[in-house]
């Protein structure tokens, strides 16, 4: 191909094909073809406009499959994906989680706006099934927003709590995401696991801050749920079957990992079988649920690992035609501070929220950004290393959460309008969900300032 151009031109693509790549692949996400065929059709393209300007030998183009297999197969964390995923999808489909919100309501009915309380609880408890954003927000959806619209609460704040609710478990261990930024950032499982806790606790608290001044200043957009009372012998069992034993499950298999009892892939495994004994307890076991949980599993895990082989596939190539050089030696030379180059990583992690899933964001970016992120000099705010990228990790995860709920693009909000009756439009849903993007926003902001808020729980357990 060399010999067919002009050599100017030659040139210029081998030093901006990377580019050249990166805007195709952006224009190609607008196409409607699933994110996992274009990652790889571009991959391969641009391997072979690669190997005719003599950027990609022969032999790196049959290293693909080789990549394509290692991406999966060799790793040590993605076995455990299929189990999480059937763990929360178990938990959806047989009614422990609709169970779950109404225990907590009962619990809770005492308290201005409990319904609203109640469903974001139920978010952080859920946070297995939360590993896509889709099947996150439109589960909390379809089990908790009709109910809160026949108790009278406003649509807007309605559709608020579930938005907010939907997003808050895919940060929480042991949500899919942590597995994700563990390996890409090279962080140990327990210390990723552990390091959002304190996070998240704080956004879960100022949810519940905010519900409760709704419910006291304007009751009339959470009014107050009458439950009926319980006689304490049957409120203590209904708990204890509704509540304590999902909350046992979670904390099983987060303290396995934590604790070192099991690897991932085994503690994810415990929290298979323990959701498969929670739904004969609760006696909704059934072969045709068995199956469509299974279908499900197979489809959900088939789309994740379909996207890692296509992402695999397109971050080899980019490598290759020498798109990290190029992508690390222009951020280099805007001559920004460590603190501004981290702000501009998540500034542009956090637009990419708006159009793609959090698989494809971590897949795509990480590993580019990863050499910017190694080299940058906080001083002696960290021990190590991976306290660095643990705290950037909690970043990037409450970046993103941010990312999908805000208007008028937050992947979040689509959802939410297609699992939503009727009645609930996108107007209402962007009203509603002001005071959650406030929320997240000063989070971020407070992680970014005080790191200890990240660190601090892995380094009080471990050390």
């Amino acid at each position: 191909m060399t010999d067919l151009l002009p050599a100017a031109l030659v040139f210029w693509l081998q030093d901006w094909l990377p580019l050249l790549m990166a805007g195709s692949l952006a224009a190609l996400l607008f196409s409607g073809y699933p994110v996992a065929l274009v990652l790889a059709f571009v991959g391969l393209a641009f391997a072979g406009i690669g190997m005719g300007l003599d950027l990609i030998s022969p032999l790196e183009i049959t290293n693909i499959t080789a990549r394509m297999y290692g991406s999966v197969g060799e790793s040590l964390l993605y076995p455990s994906v299929p189990m999480l995923i059937f763990m929360g999808l178990m938990m959806e489909r047989s009614g422990v989680a609709r169970e779950l919100l109404v225990c907590l309501q009962v619990l809770l009915r005492w308290v201005p706006g409990s319904l609203a309380i109640a469903v974001a609880f139920l978010g952080i408890i859920l946070a297995p099934s939360a590993g896509l954003i889709g099947a996150s927000v439109a589960t909390i959806a379809l089990i908790a927003l009709p109910t809160m619209l026949e108790r009278g609460y406003q649509p807007s704040f309605a559709a608020g709590a579930v938005a907010g609710a939907g997003t808050l478990g895919i940060i929480f261990p042991p949500a899919i995401m942590l597995f994700f930024l563990a390996d890409l950032l090279g962080v140990r499982m327990g210390t990723m696991f552990l390091a959002p806790v304190v996070p998240v606790a704080i956004l879960l608290a100022l949810y519940v801050l905010y519900f409760l001044a709704r419910g006291v200043l304007t009751p009339q957009a959470a009014p107050a749920y009458d439950a009926p009372a319980l006689p304490l012998p049957a409120l203590l069992a209904y708990t204890l079957r509704s509540l304590a034993l999902p909350v046992a499950l979670i904390v099983l298999v987060l303290g396995s990992i934590v604790t070192g009892i099991a690897t991932p892939t085994q503690s994810s495994a415990v929290g298979a079988a323990g959701a498969v004994l929670l739904t004969i307890a609760n006696r909704s076991l059934s072969r045709s649920m068995l199956r469509e949980v299974l279908e499900r599993t197979v489809a959900v895990t088939a789309m994740v690992f379909f996207v890692v082989i296509g992402a695999s596939v397109f971050s080899y190539t980019f490598r290759s035609i020498g798109g990290d050089d190029l992508i690390v030696g222009l951020l280099e030379a805007t001559g920004l501070s460590a603190w501004w180059m981290l702000s501009m990583i998540l500034a542009v992690i956090f637009l990419l929220g708006f159009i793609i899933d959090w698989i494809e964001i971590a897949l795509i970016t990480l590993p580019v950004f990863y050499p910017i992120l190694d080299s940058l000099d906080f001083g002696s705010r960290f021990e190590s290393s991976e306290q660095t990228f643990a705290w950037i990790a909690v970043m990037i995860a409450i970046n993103l959460q941010t990312s999908f709920l805000t208007p008028p693009f937050g992947f979040a909000l689509f959802f939410l309008k297609g699992a939503a009756p009727p009645e609930i439009d996108m107007a209402t849903i962007y009203r509603g969900i002001v005071p959650f993007v406030l929320i997240q926003v000063a989070v971020l902001a407070l992680v970014m300032a005080f790191p200890a808020l990240a660190l601090w729980l892995p380094a009080a357990v471990f050390d």
